[in-house]
């Protein structure tokens, strides 16, 4: 019996546990993959917004600027890249400067810090290379960047560092209460908690009506992107969004943590909750829009497109309530779900404290994690003394992005370990550069094979089928 079953090990599932993990409970998170940080969190636009777009008065605003202004702490507690390069929304003519105002005025009474209306001359000054047809810009110094998949994976591995457990391939296929605690149960068993937090995602609507909520529904958008090499993360320096619409934020431009270059997303509403295919045609949408507001982006420099489901929920806000005792919702976490993340850890607890429960925090907690990325950050004098400690950091196994037989060891070995390609990938940016795993692949499955003991064909991609080989050649009959 768990004192709390968390339901979905994305980054808000994931920042939940690790909040509660600092207090003496007994937890399991639950996911349904075979691995954390696969669903919205693994394909986003990685911002974390200053909270100037949120209607006042919500939760997505109250929350925005809250967990942007918690986000750089947690970072650093973590191990995990940030960098605070700020934003421009850019706008082309008088009818786009009369929304900027609008957001500048929203932004204010959300309590965002330092926003201010630029015109052309001065938004040109911060970004030499901004569209040659932009007329003026709101800048907003707060936002800053990160990497989604990181902040999950290691907040979910501090979170285990106390104690919480972790199921993956647990899907919650039918949810019975039982008075005073309930049932989440799954084709491979059981799990008893006297309390449930629903952060399901794009699912979590079907979750709420197993337990007899069906106050609200989720359906997904579809956001497709672009990726630009490494050589092109200099391009700009801030994250340039275009004046929003109804449907989002629109298609920005933004370099990563890892340098790179990010363009997208487009924003499709639809109804396939697994519908993640890459659709060609939008190719050119988002060059389009994106050349229009940073000048000079090269399309031959694209190494790879992927897309991202956002949940969005019915309300028109992040849904966050308890329609039934010892039963938490949080659900509807579109943009800025990401940004809000630790302030909506911060909300799940305090509901929880406010519904009764004991929450005695542990004297002391593991708060901190040392980074995935210690061994390439380090300096060479370090790299040298580790290497020659664990000779496996100075193998080579991805040359994109020069990533070791050292660190793909470690994403296997700590918690939450890697199982599959995909896993050591989010983890360690092995298979993310050039040649997207084209020569590193078959020696992390090599390794994956032989840390976890199962068959080199045996070894997926992400879990379930998704198996990379069938056979030695010299064995296969054509």
């Amino acid at each position: 019996m768990y004192d709390i079953v968390i339901i979905g090990a994305g980054v808000v599932g994931g920042m939940i546990a690790r909040e509660l993990s600092f207090h003496k409970l007994g937890i399991c998170l639950i996911e349904k993959e075979n691995d954390v940080a696969t669903g919205a969190t693994k394909a986003n636009s990685a911002i974390v917004h200053a909270g100037f777009d949120a209607k006042v008065g919500t939760l997505k605003a109250r929350l925005n600027v809250r967990g942007s202004e918690m986000m750089e702490q947690i970072a650093t507690d973590l191990g995990v890249r940030y960098k605070r390069n700020g934003s421009l929304v850019v706008g082309f003519n008088e009818e786009d400067e009369t929304t900027l105002r609008s957001l500048l005025d929203r932004g204010n009474a959300n309590g965002v810090k330092g926003l201010k209306l630029l015109t052309r001359e001065e938004t040109v000054a911060l970004e030499p290379n901004i569209g040659k047809e932009v007329t003026c810009a709101l800048h907003a110094p707060t936002g800053a960047i990160v990497c989604p998949y990181d902040l999950a994976v290691a907040a979910i591995g501090n979170a285990m560092d106390n104690g919480v457990e972790l199921k993956c391939n647990f899907e919650a296929v039918k949810i019975e209460s039982r008075g005073e605690y309930y049932a989440v149960k799954s084709e491979n068993g059981e799990i008893l908690a006297k309390y449930i937090i629903n952060c399901a995602g794009a699912y979590s609507d079907g979750v709420a009506k197993m337990v007899g909520d069906d106050s609200f529904s989720v359906h997904p958008r579809r956001g497709e992107y672009v990726l630009l090499d490494k050589n092109c993360g200099g391009i700009v320096s801030h994250t340039v969004f275009v004046t929003p619409s109804k449907m989002g934020k629109g298609i920005l431009v933004s370099p990563t943590v890892d340098g790179n270059l990010l363009l997208g997303p487009t924003a499709v509403d639809g109804e396939d909750k697994e519908d993640k295919a890459v659709c060609p045609e939008f190719f050119a949408s988002i060059f389009g829009i994106a050349e229009r507001s940073v000048y000079g982006i090269p399309k031959n420099k694209t190494i790879t497109s992927f897309c991202g489901l956002r949940s969005v929920g019915s309300t028109g806000d992040f849904i966050i309530n308890s329609p039934l005792p010892r039963y938490i919702n949080v659900a509807g976490i579109e943009s800025p779900g990401l940004s809000a993340s630790p302030a909506i850890a911060e909300y799940v607890v305090q509901l929880l404290r406010d519904s009764g429960l004991n929450l005695e925090r542990k004297e002391s907690p593991v708060t901190k994690r040392r980074s995935m990325h210690y061994f390439r950050d380090a300096d060479r004098k370090t790299k040298n003394k580790i290497i020659k400690e664990n000779p496996a950091y100075g193998k080579i196994i991805c040359r994109c992005e020069g990533v070791t037989e050292g660190e793909i060891l470690d994403a296997i070995r700590i918690n939450p370990r890697a199982t599959d390609l995909d896993g050591v990938k989010r983890r360690t940016r092995a298979q993310m550069g050039r040649c997207q795993g084209g020569f590193c692949s078959p020696y992390i499955l090599d390794l994956l094979s032989r840390e976890l003991g199962i068959p080199y064909e045996k070894v997926t991609k992400n879990g379930g089928d998704s198996y990379i080989v069938i056979g030695k050649t010299k064995e296969e009959k054509l």
